[in-house]
């Protein structure tokens, strides 16, 4: 398996399986009160150059739900490339630690922190990708449809990470990937491009009635993220015909889930009519963050 977890198509589909097979088992372990310490006597450095909720409260708990201590890191400590070169970091912390979390901007940092490390280094999230939460979506549905193959996974709003990392995914996983978006906003071009050339099916449309059509999984997520609020008004105005409301989801297969990554924008992007709804999995989805993230610990470092 490759050292590092930066992107899932740097892992091939029976890897990326085994992953989520793992995160069910490990869950259902823990909920039967079996405790598993692999990483015991070992360390992470979580690196956070965004504020979160979920991914630091996922893989702190995790660790030390395996047995293993973290260590928080802020930009403070780590400011990529200035306070001292990443290659010199990487080298440093693999001295010391037996992995590395990081959650910050470019991807491209986070390659090279990978590139000079002689530990395992995960991408928690960056500009381009994210790829912990989708893998964790995965696991989400696979529990509550029983299956990934041959469903419809519908994304709506805004081209982001997130919807980079469901290309990816679905260049992985057996599924059809309709993204729903405006002309302004689409997805990275690049990704795309490479997804389709290793299989993926994936439909880009400014239609989401006809996306929303059929489907097995309605997925969405805020139209700015966090380093982009200041185009937040302008954002709002080009997709708010591509909100997640009720209206939407009857589109959709009757068992479909509704699913959204989190921090949503209640009455922006989805409203609370269907994240509150009984087809919304977007608490399990939270959850789920913390069991796929250990067994990703575990295939990388224990």
């Amino acid at each position: 398996m490759h050292k590092d977890f930066l992107s899932m198509l740097d892992y091939s589909a029976d890897e990326l399986n085994e992953i989520i097979h793992l995160a069910i088992a490990t869950k259902q372990q823990l909920h039967d009160g079996i405790r598993m310490t692999p990483l015991e006597g070992k360390s992470v450095a979580l690196i956070f150059h965004k504020p979160s909720l979920r991914t630091r409260m996922s893989f702190e708990k995790g660790i030390h739900q395996l047995g293993g201590h973290s260590i928080y890191v802020t930009k403070d400590e780590f400011d990529l490339g200035k306070r001292e070169t990443i290659a010199d970091a990487a080298k440093v912390l693999s001295r010391y630690m037996e992995g590395i979390m990081i959650r910050t901007f470019h991807q491209h940092e986070v390659a090279e922190l990978a590139k000079n490390a002689t530990i395992p280094v995960i991408n928690g999230l960056t500009d381009l990708l994210h790829p912990c939460q989708i893998l964790s979506d995965l696991m989400t549905i696979q529990e509550r449809l029983g299956t990934i193959e041959g469903i419809t996974i519908s994304y709506f709003g805004d081209g982001n990470n997130v919807a980079n990392s469901w290309m990816e995914a679905a260049a992985r996983f057996p599924f059809s990937l309709r993204i729903a978006t405006a002309q302004d906003t689409l997805p990275d071009q690049g990704i795309l491009e490479r997804a389709r050339k290793e299989g993926a099916k994936i439909e880009i449309t400014h239609n989401p009635m006809d996306a929303a059509h059929g489907a097995d999984v309605i997925y969405t997520d805020v139209w700015a993220s966090m380093q982009e609020k200041d185009k937040a008004q302008e954002r709002a105005r080009t997709l708010l015909r591509f909100q997640v409301n009720q209206k939407l989801v009857s589109l959709a297969k009757h068992r479909a889930c509704v699913m959204h990554c989190l921090p949503a924008e209640r009455g922006k992007e989805i409203t609370d009519e269907v994240m509150d709804g009984p087809q919304s999995v977007v608490f399990d989805q939270a959850e789920n963050r913390l069991h796929l993230q250990k067994a990703i610990l575990m295939k990388l470092i224990a």
